[in-house]
């Protein structure tokens, strides 16, 4: 057992144990909220929720990954993490800023098509984006200084006081979508607050950074980044766009694909190895290291996507009414486009690591953007909503992940060292499923 623990990298357990609560305060917020929210309400916190997390973690998910990256570069050269977390906070803020800006100017239209009116949701909307740009941030600190316990400990919190307040909300009986909604917001920021003492610690020293290092990749990967949140997560608003009167479809959507997700959350323990493994061979010009390592990552993911396709299919409808009380408008045929789907994004996230890894960024962002084109396109097709939205999200990533294999196999002749490897930090953050 001993020598098993050590072929792990760094921080995986503490990451993974972080990560594991975060991941189940999902399904409890859910379940919790699917009991006590009636169907409208409960459609509306769908929504909210699907926003929240495909612009939260599009936009601020590179951020923390390109501090880190930074922070771990300047560790190896002995140089302070400051610059590097103001100039990542700057860009955070003001993202933050301008989303927020839209959002508040759009208040009233946000309310009336995604909320039947409740302007309420949409200061929620802010204050969740508030509390993921703060918290990716700090992330990214803590991961390029490799203080996994206390990143671990960022995710535990947040996702303790998750289940924590929606529990007290749940013996309440509280009925408004407000105060689930408000969760979002209240955790991630105490969370953050918890783990302060090493944040404070790096503020200050050395001289400022330059901007170059810090924006040169990270437009690229905020396209690539938020695109892959809107395949995975538009569904749900899409529903509401397309038939606003549909209240169970939406909530029932959401429950569905967070049910389906399980093998992300099991993934995303697997990704913090599997950027470093595959850029190292890239840059040492091992392609058969490369090829022998992505194998292998697309046989796990394989074999996590079928086993929970098996299952999601077979007792998909059963669970949803059971764990989230979602109305009963899902079949299991719904269960299995959504399986399939979300076994093609697997895919897409081993795959996009690879191109990384080969400094494909222009490549990751094309395959994205090409991606939610077609997803858009399929969308529009005359069909019921819930078949529109699941095989829209299942050809979707089916594009994405032709575009990336497309692009590895014309790089795959490109067997010497890479000419400017870039630094690659062990992240445990690179990837984050609600």
């Amino acid at each position: 057992m001993k020598r098993l623990l050590n072929l792990l990298p760094p921080g995986t357990i503490a990451v993974g144990g972080g990560l594991a609560l975060l991941g189940a305060a999902s399904y409890v917020h859910l379940g919790v909220a699917g009991h006590q929210l009636n169907a409208s309400d409960y459609s509306s916190l769908s929504v909210l929720w699907s926003i929240v997390f495909t612009v939260g973690l599009g936009l601020f998910m590179p951020i923390e990954q390109e501090v880190a990256r930074l922070v771990a570069t300047r560790r190896t050269d002995g140089l302070p993490p400051g610059p590097v977390l103001a100039r990542g906070g700057m860009i955070a803020a003001a993202l933050l800023a301008l989303f927020g800006i839209l959002i508040v100017a759009a208040a009233d239209l946000i309310a009336e098509r995604l909320f039947y009116g409740d302007t309420a949701l949409v200061w929620v909307l802010v204050g969740a984006l508030a509390g993921l740009a703060v918290a990716h941030t700090t992330r990214g600190l803590l991961s390029g200084l490799q203080l996994f316990p206390w990143y671990g400990t960022q995710l535990g919190i947040d996702g303790a006081l998750r289940i924590g307040l929606v529990a007290a909300l749940g013996l309440a009986g509280v009925t408004s979508p407000f105060w689930y909604g408000m969760v979002l917001v209240f955790a991630p920021v105490v969370s953050v607050v918890c783990t302060l003492p090493p944040v404070l610690r790096a503020i200050g020293g050395g001289l400022p950074l330059p901007w170059a290092p810090l924006l040169r990749g990270l437009g690229l990967l905020t396209v690539s980044s938020l695109l892959a949140q809107v395949v995975v997560n538009i569904g749900v608003i899409n529903v509401r766009l397309l038939e606003p009167d549909d209240v169970a479809t939406a909530g029932a959507l959401l429950s569905a694909l967070v049910l389906v997700r399980i093998p992300l959350f099991v993934f995303a323990s697997l990704q913090a190895s599997l950027l470093p493994g595959l850029a190292a061979s890239a840059a040492a010009g091992d392609q058969s290291a490369f090829n022998s390592l992505l194998r292998r990552a697309l046989m796990i993911v394989t074999a996590l996507g079928a086993v929970g396709s098996f299952f999601a299919t077979l007792l998909g409808p059963w669970l949803v009414r059971t764990l989230f009380d979602a109305p009963d408008v899902l079949t299991r045929v719904d269960f299995a486009w959504l399986s399939v789907g979300t076994l093609l994004y697997l895919w897409a996230m081993v795959l996009g690591q690879a191109i990384l890894a080969r400094n494909g960024h222009r490549a990751q962002a094309l395959s994205w953007v090409v991606g939610t084109v077609a997803l858009g396109v399929v969308t529009l097709v005359p069909m019921s909503v819930a078949q529109r939205v699941e095989i829209a999200y299942t050809v979707g990533s089916l594009v994405v992940v032709a575009g990336m294999a497309l692009f590895l196999r014309r790089s795959a002749g490109t067997t010497g060292p890479t000419t400017t490897p870039q630094p690659v930090t062990s992240s445990p953050a690179t990837g984050d499923y609600r």
